[in-house]
Parts: structure tokens; C-alpha cells; sequence
């Protein structure tokens, strides 16, 4: 099966290096002249245009930064919808507004093309690994169809319904990841000012009921002070705007998700969009005047 790739950046390029160790036949679009030498060289098909890409691919893959990118590169003009074939599905993995997702889905089922909303989670060495966590959307004969595609990108893959399903639980589970790093942050700069080794306070709350995947990912990193991006502060802010979108069309009060937004924003104008999401950590440094990154100089 020949696979189209568009959106080649810190999670897809691996994701898509790992359908070719798959064995998929892989056809690639990119403005960027490094990265397709690089992914011709592992044996992907160079297309110059989306419309090339789409004509010669069974299901194209998107892997783009948000609902804006993704409308542009399937529906407008030199769109994939414009060069796929009716049969053809499109799995669109980028997270996005969960209402943007119906209205693509819906734009590309006339024309007989199929869609599945599939954002993931894990960051840029779950991608690297091959164990991202997919959220699926999408009638289920179509799922059925692509679910081998997806594990062999994935860890988990689970469909949580129909279109838009995918991104409304990708929302939900960037909830529960900015508010646990930002727990986090919270409790470290707090024994960090009480005069507590936080390696000690690390290693004796991670196998209780505190412990958690985040709690293991993001605490060395900031102990560390290594904020180096698995996933940016400004894709999470996007995350959170999406959710906050959704919450104020269907009138979901989320002031814990406001609150925590706002401390991305904060980060954002302060210059720090582009370090890993664990910096929330820098927003409550610098509201309590203490260097949790103890083990190398602040900067």
C-alpha cells in the first residue's frame, strides 16, 4: 500500500520513518529541500505537490500544526481533495478543533473520500518510538481499514467514535497533561523553598498515588533544567485555546484548563514558546523567586 505523508516536523518526520520500517511505500510532500532528501534516502517517493501526492497514495496521512493548516493542505485549492480518488482515505493526526474535523469530514465524504480524525499523544520520543497514543474518529469500516497503518506508528490506537470523537478526547487529554505538569511545578517550587532535596521529593512520591506518566516524563526536566522540545509550550497553548473554543461553544465551564492557559501565554511573551511544555515550571520560579533547576546554572 502506497501512503501519503504531509507534514514532515518534530512528530511526523519520525512517524512517517516508521511506516518505511513497516514496509509501506511512502510518497512525501515538503517545502522543505533537507528533510526529502533525508526521507528519499530511507526510500520515500518525493511529490512536488499535494495534488501529486494525493493521485498516487491509497490513504495520505496529515500531521499538521492546527485547524487552519489542515483546511489549507486538504480543501483549498491544490488541496488533497483535489487529487484523491474517491476510495481514497484521509487520517489526519494533527490535533485540532473537534468542529473542524466535521466540517472536513463532511467536505470530503462528497466526494467520496474517506476521513479519520486521529491526533496522538506522547511527544516527539513516543514518535520516535513508535508508541504514540491514538485517538481515533471515524465510522468503523474505515477505522477497520487503517487501523493496521496506525500500530505501526502507535503503541495504542483506539477509536472513540464518530468524526470529531478523535480530537474531543485528544482535548481532554491535553487537559489532564497541562494541569498535571503545572501540579507538578506547584509542588516542586514549593519544597524547593522549604529546603527539600526534590531528587529525594521525586523519587518518594512517584510510586504513590501521585505518581503518574507525567509526573516520570517532565519531573527530571525540570530538576534538570532541560526544556529542550519533546512538545513546545506554543502547541500546547494551541491545544488549550482549541479547548477552550469548544468549552465556550457548548458552554462547559473549565477554569482550572483558563487558568493554566494563561500561564502558557505567560510563558509565551516572555520568550519561551518554543522550550518543552515542562517550562511551566519557569512561570512558578519566578512567582516564588526560586531556582528549582538547582543542578546547573538558571537561565
Amino acid at each position: 500500500m502506497k501512503i501519503g505523508f504531509i507534514g514532515l516536523g518534530i512528530m511526523g518526520k519520525p512517524m512517517s520513518q516508521n511506516l518505511i520500517k513497516a514496509g509501506y511505500e511512502l510518497i512525501i510532500s515538503s517545502s522543505n529541500s533537507e528533510t526529502n532528501k533525508e526521507m528519499k534516502d530511507l526510500g520515500a517517493e518525493v511529490a512536488d505537490t499535494y495534488i501529486e501526492a494525493a493521485a498516487k497514495a491509497e490513504v495520505i496521512i496529515t500531521m499538521l500544526p492546527n485547524s487552519p493548516e489542515v483546511k489549507d493542505v486538504i480543501l483549498s485549492e491544490g488541496g488533497l481533495i483535489y487529487g484523491a480518488r474517491a476510495g481514497t482515505t484521509i487520517i489526519d493526526m494533527s490535533s485540532i478543533a473537534p468542529i473542524a474535523s466535521q466540517e472536513i469530514g463532511e467536505a470530503l465524504r462528497e466526494k467520496g473520500i474517506g476521513f479519520i480524525d486521529a491526533p496522538v499523544s506522547g511527544g516527539e520520543p513516543k514518535a520516535i518510538d513508535g508508541t504514540v497514543s491514538v485517538m481515533a474518529g471515524g465510522d468503523k469500516k474505515t477505522f477497520e481499514k487503517c487501523l493496521p497503518i496506525m500500530e505501526a506508528m502507535a503503541g495504542s490506537v483506539v477509536r472513540t467514535g464518530d468524526i470529531g470523537s478523535g480530537n474531543s478526547t485528544k482535548l481532554a487529554n491535553q487537559i489532564i497533561v497541562a494541569l498535571n505538569i503545572a501540579a507538578v511545578s506547584e509542588a516542586l517550587t514549593l519544597t524547593e523553598k522549604m529546603g527539600v532535596d526534590n531528587d529525594l521529593v521525586y523519587n518518594a512520591i512517584r510510586g504513590g498515588l501521585a505518581g503518574s506518566n507525567v509526573l516520570d516524563a517532565k519531573a527530571p526536566k525540570m530538576l534538570e533544567g532541560n526544556f529542550d522540545p519533546g512538545f513546545k509550550v506554543d502547541l500546547h497553548l494551541k491545544d488549550l485555546n482549541n479547548v477552550m473554543e469548544t468549552s465556550t461553544d457548548i458552554d462547559v465551564p473549565l477554569p482550572l484548563t483558563a487558568s493554566v492557559r494563561e500561564t502558557l501565554k505567560a510563558l509565551t511573551a516572555d520568550g519561551n514558546g518554543e522550550d518543552d511544555h515542562a517550562a511551566i515550571m519557569r512561570y512558578y520560579e519566578k512567582l516564588a523567586n526560586v531556582d528549582v533547576r538547582h543542578k546547573q546554572p538558571k537561565t
